[in-house]
C-alpha cells in the first residue's frame, strides 16, 4: 500500500501496537485522545520519528485517509462525536473495539449481541463512512507479524464496502496476516466480537495471553 495517512483514535495498547505497524510499513500516524498533550503518547512519538504524531481526536481523524478506532467500548461514541463525524465522510475506517462490559469484573460480557453488534453501532454513527470489523480478535500483542510455532493465525473481518475489505485485507497481509477471512457485511460483527470474548475467557483461565485463531482446510 502507498505511503498513507492513518489517524488512530485511542491511545492505549491497540492504539499505539498498530500505530508502529503502520509507521515501519513507510505510513504516518497520528494519535488521538481527548487531549492535544497526552504526557503517556510523549515517549511513543519519540521512539518512532518524524511520522509519528499525537494530538486530539479531531486531529487525529481530520487529517486521516484511514481511520482506526481503538478506543475502549465505553469511550467509543464520544470519541466519534469529539472528532467530529464528518471527518470520517467517505474514508475506510477500522474498527478494532470490542463492546465488553466489566461492570461486574472480570471476566467481561458482551454489552450487546445475537440482534446487534459494535460494529454495526459505529456503522450507523458513521453512516458516510467504511467501516470494517478488523483486530478485534487477538491480543494487541500479536496485531502486527504474529508468529506461532504453528504458523500464522487467521483474521477475519466484516463490513458493506468490498473496495475497503480489499484495503484491509492488503493491510493484513502487510502487518503478516497472509490469508485474511471475510465473512460478509458489518453484520458479521455478530459473531466476531463474541470471538474476542472466547480469546479473553481462555486467557482469563489460563493465565495466557498468547493465543490467536485459526482456520482448519481439508484441502
Amino acid at each position: 500500500m502507498n505511503p498513507t495517512r492513518i489517524g488512530i483514535l485511542g491511545s492505549g495498547d491497540v492504539g499505539r501496537a498498530l500505530g508502529a505497524g503502520f509507521i515501519a510499513r513507510g505510513h504516518t500516524v497520528t494519535i488521538g485522545s481527548r487531549e492535544a498533550k497526552n504526557e503517556k503518547l510523549a515517549p511513543w512519538v519519540k521512539e518512532h520519528g518524524p511520522r509519528a504524531g499525537a494530538g486530539t481526536f479531531a486531529d487525529a481523524a481530520r487529517g486521516a485517509e484511514i481511520i482506526v478506532l481503538a478506543t475502549l467500548w465505553s469511550g467509543t461514541k464520544n470519541a466519534i462525536e469529539m472528532a467530529g463525524p464528518d471527518a470520517f465522510a467517505g474514508k475506510l475506517v477500522i474498527d478494532a473495539t470490542n463492546p465488553l462490559d466489566f461492570s461486574q469484573g472480570m471476566p467481561p460480557r458482551l454489552a450487546l449481541g445475537h440482534t446487534d453488534s459494535g460494529g454495526e453501532q459505529v456503522q450507523r454513527w458513521l453512516p458516510k463512512a467504511h467501516v470494517v470489523k478488523c483486530f478485534n480478535i487477538v491480543g494487541h500483542a500479536f496485531m502486527v507479524d504474529p508468529r506461532f510455532p504453528g504458523g500464522p493465525p487467521d483474521m477475519w473481518i466484516a463490513g458493506n464496502d468490498d473496495a475497503a475489505k480489499k484495503t484491509v485485507a492488503q493491510i493484513l497481509r502487510e502487518f503478516g496476516w497472509p490469508d485474511p477471512i471475510d465473512v460478509g457485511g458489518i453484520e458479521g460483527s455478530r459473531l466476531l466480537e463474541p470471538m474476542c470474548l472466547l480469546w479473553v475467557l481462555y486467557g482469563a483461565r489460563t493465565g495466557t495471553w498468547q493465543h490467536a485463531f485459526k482456520l482448519l482446510r481439508s484441502g
